[in-house]
């Protein structure tokens, strides 16, 4: 008979929270840290270590935003937002990485939550994910925040709407 008992999870103990510019040497280590297959579907295909350390220098150069999970002063994981300038509506892409260890543990929804309340904050109106086709994780996420998917050019494509954010109310007095 095979012991089918689930072996207990350590409870997340960091916080989710906005990376500081100065937190940008944790997002490039956290990034450096991702086993082949998480790096992978973070960045749609193989990637090198000189790729991916340009790569995060690039997202505190150019306003992207860096939503990160921090325990002890590392992040081991991280929701981006990079603007779209040239979409027709404020539209940000989005992306998402979790260490291996922490995956399949409710991570990737805090984060990708963070995100879309960060990206209304912003006045965004859609967010945008790409993906390889077999990152089933990410398509399950996108599609829990209704993204609307589609398979474009080899990669799933995600279209989420964004409600609008709510009126300020009125002062009384006003």
């Amino acid at each position: 008979m095979a012991d089918t008992a689930k072996t207990a999870v350590a409870p997340l103990t960091g916080t989710v929270r906005l990376l500081r510019h100065s937190e940008q040497p944790q997002f490039k280590a956290h990034l450096l840290r991702l086993d082949a297959d998480s790096r992978r579907d973070r960045f749609n295909g193989p990637t090198n270590n000189a790729f991916v350390s340009s790569y995060a220098d690039r997202c505190f150069q150019d306003g992207t935003l860096v939503i990160g999970y921090v325990e002890n002063g590392e992040v081991l994981g991280a929701a981006e937002l990079h603007e779209r300038p040239n979409d027709p509506e404020p539209t940000g892409e989005i992306a998402f990485s979790v260490e291996k260890q922490l995956q399949h543990r409710g991570l990737g929804g805090l984060l990708f939550a963070r995100l879309v309340e960060a990206a209304r904050a912003f006045g965004y109106e859609r967010l945008r994910v790409t993906t390889h086709p077999q990152n089933t994780a990410m398509k399950r996420l996108a599609r829990r925040f209704n993204a609307s998917l589609k398979f474009e050019d080899g990669e799933t494509v995600g279209s989420i709407v964004l409600a609008p954010q709510p009126a300020l109310p009125h002062r009384p007095g006003a």
